[in-house]
């Protein structure tokens, strides 16, 4: 059963940092950092919950959140910063995988890919519906989405950690998001040939 539930716990904390990379990781390792219901001590992944990556998680979300606020909506959605941004959740969605994996005493490598592929569906169901958002908003409404965003992630990350179903169940509504859009592009698609 402790496997199950490390693997839950890993599910949700990918798919959170897929949501949004820095704080939802830094809840869960400053949990871990705490022993609360997740450690990473005596582990390959101990340097996880320590101070010094804390610190880095910390300034990851401060540069992160003034370079949304600098660059503006246009910018943000702008491929190098999708990217950074994909490349560091799929970074940090591994590596607490695998962490959790660890922490039961089990093979931690296959959270490293789980991990990645949990925080991809974090961040393909959700980055389409914050853009489609984000264009029906006026300029201050969508300032705040970020915001909506990180919170968001960041009870996914704390609930999976304390309760682990709670995991499978957000990773269940972000592939639900990824095919309700796909459905929705499709429709669009079929309206633009009926008009041809």
């Amino acid at each position: 059963m402790h496997l199950v539930f490390d693997i839950f716990r890993g599910i949700g904390a990918a798919a959170a940092v897929g949501i949004r990379p820095f704080l939802p990781a830094l809840v869960v390792c400053a949990l871990a950092a705490g022993s609360v219901a997740i450690h990473f001590k005596h582990t390959d992944y101990s340097f996880l919950s320590q101070s010094w990556f804390l610190l880095v998680l910390v300034v990851g979300a401060i540069v992160l959140a003034v370079g949304e606020r600098r660059l503006g909506p246009a910018r943000t959605d702008s491929r190098a910063t999708v990217a950074v941004v994909a490349v560091c959740s799929l970074a940090l969605g591994a590596l607490l995988f695998a962490g959790t994996l660890r922490q039961g005493g089990f093979a931690g490598w296959p959270g490293l890919p789980g991990g990645a592929v949990c925080a991809a569906i974090g961040a393909l169901g959700t980055r389409p519906l914050f853009s489609r958002v984000r264009r029906r908003l006026d300029a201050g409404a969508a300032a705040a989405l970020p915001l909506y965003a990180e919170s968001v992630a960041l009870v996914l990350a704390a609930l999976s950690v304390v309760a682990p179903p709670v995991g499978v169940i957000g990773l269940l509504a972000l592939l639900w998001l990824i095919v309700a859009s796909r459905r929705r592009q499709g429709e669009k698609y079929a309206g633009l040939r009926i008009l041809r």
